[in-house]
């Protein structure tokens, strides 16, 4: 894989949840992080007395985060809108010459700031809410 531009990795919410995706406005940061616990299971007769882990057990999870500039659009109402509603609805993270992950997040921190002298900016922080799938590139 070659090096990828920061800018491509897209954060989508389906609008309307009819599944009509839209990029996020005014981002200039994203990052998504997965999440796997882990089930341990080592006993007095664990080899060595190293540690053995159940596979394919514990909670799996997904964290979205994003910062950009406040532009007033319909995403940034969107956003807004589902924060203080509690929503949970779908969104899409577009991953580069890797794939597409969608699933439900829920948006757990929405931050405005601003200085007299720059643009008002934004942070927010979304928590995976239920299974995700995941698209490879073809």
């Amino acid at each position: 894989m070659v090096a990828q531009k920061g800018k491509d990795l897209l954060i989508k919410i389906d609008m309307n949840g009819s599944g009509s995706f839209s990029t996020v406005a005014g981002l200039r940061a994203t990052r998504i992080t997965f999440n796997a616990e882990t089930v341990d299971v080592t006993n007095l007769q664990s080899t060595g007395g190293w540690r053995e882990l159940l596979g394919g057990t514990g909670v799996r999870s997904a964290a979205i985060s994003g910062s950009g500039v406040f532009r007033d659009e319909d995403t940034d109402e969107r956003a807004r809108q589902m924060f203080f509603d509690g929503q949970i609805p779908q969104f899409q993270v577009i991953i580069p010459d890797f794939g597409t992950v969608e699933g439900p997040f829920q948006i757990t921190s929405l931050e405005y700031s601003g200085n007299h002298d720059g643009e008002a900016v934004y942070e927010l922080a979304m928590a995976s809410a239920g299974a995700l799938s995941f698209a490879a590139v073809a």
